[in-house]
């Protein structure tokens, strides 16, 4: 057994029997396991967490079916790597096609699969970390069935550590005494090939010929230590984005910056940071700078037409700038607020006034009855209510302290007065 093999490829099993997880996909009688038993899989895509098992289940699938297998990393592969592997699935029936990272293709390069997926020529087996809907175009997602993996929970990942130490042809010949798992379990996050490349690092940090006995302290130790060798494939991934994030929240474009150019020398997906701004833009400035959301919605549209290398000075104008804009997390409590009040009364009955008419039953029901229409009245305002009479008066928007919001509240108190206390 060759010791540079990563353990987490060492142990990749074979068969669903050996598979670790994912028991809604792949247990006794579900739907993905019969369609392998038979022998027809459809094409797929896998989209969950890093290291839950997407590119295990697809070596399965061809080992299963004995199959021609062709797998492409959509981080380094182009539309000639894909055509040139349709050829040669034309004369190997039944080949699968595995694309890690589907969701890094762009429209070009999916294109290029649809008609051989459509023919038959190949079965499109791809993984993505990122929803199918927003990443995979509609045309492709048509053709293909989703199936969604979830994070390993601890008895999983417990059980992973046992196969490991049992079966590896290297870790068996050790002694080790498995006493703790928190912190192990604790740093990979529910991630498989995460904890399997810990207790390797773990293991090959001991070298001497008594008993290794691998403990919370113990582990902690090693990791803080060599955090960098086992996370070498990028799954700082969370960790970063949420420093880059809180950086920006916390008006720090210095910070902001570095951990943008992180996550950029990183290989990460320019959508995924573009994205993540978006969201920031109304979950952290809202109305305490509008321009903000217009500011990253042109930064979405613009990284995603011109990628990586001139995305990085469009990431770094909008980061910058959102950085640097007045907060408010208004917006998010607005509308938390609002969501447990459906929670707590339920389906309220819309106030008869406010509900549309079309028909003439309806109006014979009062629906529509005594509206008044907002233009019709001075300032364009009609103080009516639009609220369910159980919760009148209740507010759920608190403009935020900065100078935009204040000037919202001033003009929300012109309007209604006491009844909200604005």
């Amino acid at each position: 057994m060759n010791p540079n093999i990563p353990l987490a490829e060492r142990i990749r099993p074979n068969s669903l029997d050996e598979l670790v997880g994912q028991e809604h996909l792949v247990g006794k009688g579900s739907i993905l396991r019969k369609a392998i038993e038979s022998g027809k899989v459809p094409s797929m895509i896998f989209w969950g967490p890093p290291g839950t098992g997407k590119t295990t289940i697809a070596n399965i699938i061809a080992h299963t079916l004995k199959v021609p297998f062709f797998q492409l990393s959509a981080i380094s592969a182009g539309v000639k790597d894909v055509r040139e592997v349709i050829e040669q699935a034309k004369t190997q029936p039944g080949a699968i096609l595995f694309i890690d990272e589907i969701h890094r293709f762009n429209k070009g390069q999916q294109d290029a699969l649809l008609g051989a997926v459509e023919k038959g020529i190949i079965t499109l087996i791809g993984a993505t970390t990122e929803n199918p809907s927003f990443e995979v175009n509609s045309a492709l997602l048509s053709r293909c069935q989703v199936y969604v993996l979830r994070s390993l929970n601890e008895k999983d990942l417990i059980k992973l550590l046992e196969t490991a130490i049992e079966k590896d042809e290297i870790l068996k010949n050790k002694k080790i005494d498995l006493k703790e798992t928190a912190a192990l379990i604790n740093i990979s996050g529910g991630d498989g090939r995460k904890i399997l490349n810990l207790l390797e690092i773990v293991t090959d940090s001991y070298s001497d010929s008594k008993t290794l006995s691998i403990t919370d302290e113990y582990v902690m130790e090693v990791a803080q230590k060599r955090i960098a060798l086992y996370d070498k494939s990028g799954e700082q991934h969370y960790d970063i984005i949420s420093a880059f994030i809180k950086s920006i929240r916390g008006s720090d474009p210095n910070a902001a910056i570095y951990w943008l150019a992180r996550m950029i020398e990183g290989g990460e997906d320019v959508k995924f940071i573009a994205r993540r701004l978006v969201i920031l833009a109304s979950e952290d400035i809202g109305n305490a700078n509008p321009t903000a959301l217009v500011m990253a919605n042109a930064c979405f549209e613009a990284v995603n037409k011109i990628g990586y290398p001139e995305a990085n000075i469009i990431l770094s104008q909008c980061t910058t700038y959102l950085a640097a804009s007045p907060k408010s997390n208004a917006a998010v409590a607005a509308i938390g607020a609002a969501l447990s009040s459906v929670k707590k009364y339920g389906d309220l009955p819309v106030p008869l006034h406010i509900r549309n008419a079309p028909t003439k039953l309806m109006k014979n029901m009062d629906y529509g009855k005594n509206y008044e229409y907002s233009h019709s009245y001075e300032n364009n305002f009609s103080a009516q209510e639009y609220l369910p009479k159980e919760i009148s008066g209740t507010k759920f928007y608190e403009p935020g302290k900065n100078a935009r919001e204040e000037e919202i509240r001033k003009f929300l108190k012109s309007l209604w007065k006491e009844k909200y206390n604005y």
